[in-house]
């Protein structure tokens, strides 16, 4: 027990954290790791532990003694034995499923042969599900990889992805220090770890997943970042026009890209160059067409923005804004690098599990 520390941890999941504490920064850039942020009032913000804010920290490379340390570091009151029970079970279901891949075959396995057993007649999955191999293998439609994941992940089961991605067209691109406004800049310490902890060094355990940084936190500088890391043509999506031009003039600035190389596609534009910055506005905007018959159709004609150039990495900006269309086209590019930058992964709809 120390009285001194920042916040309290409750049996309900919430964490209470006191906004003019001495080590309030410290300890949300903590919590950020592994607990949503619900509510920021004046003086006192509530988190909230769920089991997809700790599953996101397992996918960052996070284990259930490490943010049970960290709860520990900075609470007041000694951690709440459910909490502690909680945390542990959570964790250990991430991973426990993994998605490979075997020449064109996308595989399902697990160590666990009952849980394969559910997997295959959980209501959920069966329409993902091809074939049963082995006790402890499943080969599902590689079309429907993003669709697989969801339903494990409402199933309570989430699959580590070791599937891998599409490299996508090559982009040299290194960051700036000074930059071309001359000042000196290198990222901090925690938007390098962000960062290297989506790419994984380009193993087939990265390059998919969400970075939860707290508002002011530099979360362009970890996108910027991750871009010179995987070296790839990118697709950047954001909220609306202004998040694009900043975007635009971060690129400029704080990297060796040249200007011609990064096109903006709003409603004002339509570049498409290796980096391009678009919103989710344009690419939800819909198109009627009249048919002789009486009947109509509706078309997304700017969805073709995903296809139209080989891209290696698909950056979305406040990813908790993520319009439902643009979900489900997410759920078929699953072969390319896909990196969700957001302050928290609380959604309006419910559908956090979805990004």
């Amino acid at each position: 027990m120390n009285l001194n520390n920042p916040i309290i941890v409750q049996s309900d999941r919430t964490i209470l954290l006191e906004v003019d504490h001495p080590l309030h920064a410290e300890a949300r850039d903590a919590l950020a790791q592994f607990a949503e942020l619900e509510k920021s009032p004046e003086h006192i913000h509530t988190y909230r532990l769920s089991p997809l804010s700790l599953w996101n920290a397992a996918a960052g490379g996070m284990n259930a003694q490490e943010i049970i340390e960290v709860l520990t570091q900075y609470s007041k009151y000694p951690i709440p034995s459910n909490i502690v029970v909680d945390i542990r079970e959570y964790i250990s279901r991430y991973g426990r499923l993994k998605l490979i891949r075997e020449g064109d075959a996308l595989l399902l396995i697990s160590d666990d042969a009952a849980l394969i057993l559910e997997v295959l007649h959980h209501k959920r999955t069966q329409p993902y599900i091809l074939r049963q191999l082995n006790s402890k293998t499943l080969q599902v439609d590689a079309s429907r990889r993003g669709h697989i994941k969801q339903s494990l992940i409402h199933m309570g089961f989430p699959a580590e992805d070791l599937a891998g991605y599409t490299d996508g067209s090559p982009l040299p691109l290194e960051l700036l220090s000074p930059t071309r406004m001359g000042k000196e800049f290198a990222p901090r310490g925690y938007q390098s770890a962000a960062s290297s902890a989506f790419y994984a060094g380009g193993a087939p355990s990265g390059g998919s997943g969400v970075v939860v940084l707290p508002c002011g936190a530099g979360k362009t500088i970890v996108g910027l970042s991750t871009m010179t890391d995987v070296k790839r043509a990118t697709l950047i999506l954001t909220p609306n026009t202004v998040a694009v031009r900043q975007w635009i003039s971060e690129l400029l600035d704080k990297t060796d890209i040249p200007p011609e190389m990064v096109g903006e596609y709003t409603g004002d534009k339509k570049e498409i160059c290796p980096i391009t910055v678009s919103t989710y506005q344009i690419l939800t905007y819909r198109h009627t067409i009249k048919h002789d018959d009486g009947t109509t159709e509706e078309t997304y004609p700017h969805f073709s923005l995903f296809s139209s150039y080989d891209w290696g990495l698909i950056i979305y900006d406040e990813v908790h804004l993520l319009p439902a269309p643009v979900f489900r086209m997410t759920a078929d590019l699953q072969s390319r690098r896909r990196l969700g930058l957001t302050a928290t992964l609380v959604r309006e709809d419910g559908r956090e599990g979805d990004v």
